[in-house]
């Protein structure tokens, strides 16, 4: 009888503490990010939690969701979780899904069609509702894209970026335009006067320079040669702006594919394209308000993708024959080298 009242006692005792600390939420409002991945066992979901400060009494938590039934219906995925939620909380997110985030990152220098892809993919949302939110007319004049553009190109801001389910199409690109927001410099505000640019044409100049520059150190002169361009009304002749009038990847570009008959070719039609070609970066923003004081107008890209640059076309010239040599005498060395390891017993 005695041992009998003892495991009665123990056995309220142990229920009046998983009562208590499932409704026992806490001021703490600090958020932790925890990923349960597929297959984990229940047990080892509460070690984690405890791990990160979450749950006091990993042992007492797991009792508490066995004897509701609610350790084996766990949602894997990555979550934001409040360490002042409540053990009932806890388990309620962990069931529905609720906190889980879906993280996005969105590279430099992506064009529209190149980046909602990705974002499609990653948060479920049907492509063709990202295409008609980045032309919504209403949600570009809210968000403060300017006038006479038809999309947020450009205003995508590159970066990585934390969803919670089931968002929709609208919420995605109000969140990235205004993160663009939030990266752009008050200060760049005075400096748009002194380069004599709009904001939206800095924006379409840097889509360029970040879709030419594989040496970030390069950013300022090459925003130079296209700056010195425009000052004395010369065709920016950019490959990128070709390749974005023909939809496809980065490449080699033709002469045969100068002639394409697009505002965005910037071989055939003088100044700046209509908008911007790509979601350029911070460093490509503040390459294009800050240059190099550089008198250059010309550059030619190395196989390796850094750039000779010149002044006069006749240096230009020069600059061409030296990169296609020093890229015949790399191939050759190439060559010799395989042929070389090749021969080796």
């Amino acid at each position: 009888m005695r041992e009998r009242r003892r495991g009665m006692r123990r056995w309220l005792v142990l229920s009046a503490l998983l009562i208590g600390a499932a409704g026992c939420a806490t001021m703490d409002d600090t958020t932790v990010e925890l990923t349960i991945r597929p297959g984990s066992p229940f047990r080892e979901i509460a070690d984690s939690l405890h791990a990160h400060g979450v749950v006091t009494f990993p042992r007492l938590f797991g009792a508490f969701a066995a004897r509701r039934g609610r350790d084996r219906s766990t949602r894997y995925g990555t979550y934001v979780i409040r360490r002042g939620a409540s053990w009932e909380g806890i388990l309620h997110a962990l069931q529905t899904g609720e906190g889980i985030i879906n993280r996005v990152t969105i590279p430099e220098g992506l064009p529209l069609w190149e980046s909602l892809p990705i974002i499609s993919e990653k948060l479920a949302i049907p492509l063709d509702s990202l295409e008609v939110a980045v032309r919504d007319p209403g949600l570009l004049t809210r968000l403060g894209v300017p006038k006479g553009t038809s999309t947020v190109e450009g205003y995508l801001f590159p970066a990585t970026y934390d969803f919670p389910s089931q968002v929709t199409a609208r919420y995605v690109v109000e969140q990235m335009v205004t993160r663009f927001e939030q990266r752009w410099d008050p200060a760049w505000d005075a400096r748009l006067t002194e380069v004599k640019m709009t904001r939206h044409q800095v924006v379409t100049l840097a889509s360029i320079v970040e879709k030419e520059v594989r040496k970030g150190s390069e950013r300022p002169t090459v925003a130079a040669v296209y700056l010195n361009r425009l000052k004395v009304r010369m065709a920016l002749q950019a490959d990128p702006t070709v390749q974005y009038a023909m939809k496809v990847r980065p490449g080699r570009v033709l002469y045969r594919h100068l002639t394409i008959d697009s505002p965005y070719n910037t071989y055939k039609y003088p100044g700046l394209p209509p908008g911007p070609i790509a979601a350029p970066g911070k460093a490509s923003l503040e390459a294009t308000l800050f240059p190099a004081k550089v008198p250059y107008r010309f550059f030619v890209a190395h196989p390796d993708g850094h750039h000779e640059f010149r002044t006069t076309y006749e240096e230009h010239l020069e600059a061409i024959t030296f990169v296609r040599e020093v890229a015949r005498l790399d191939s050759l060395a190439r060559l010799d080298s395989i042929a070389r390891a090749d021969s080796l017993p």
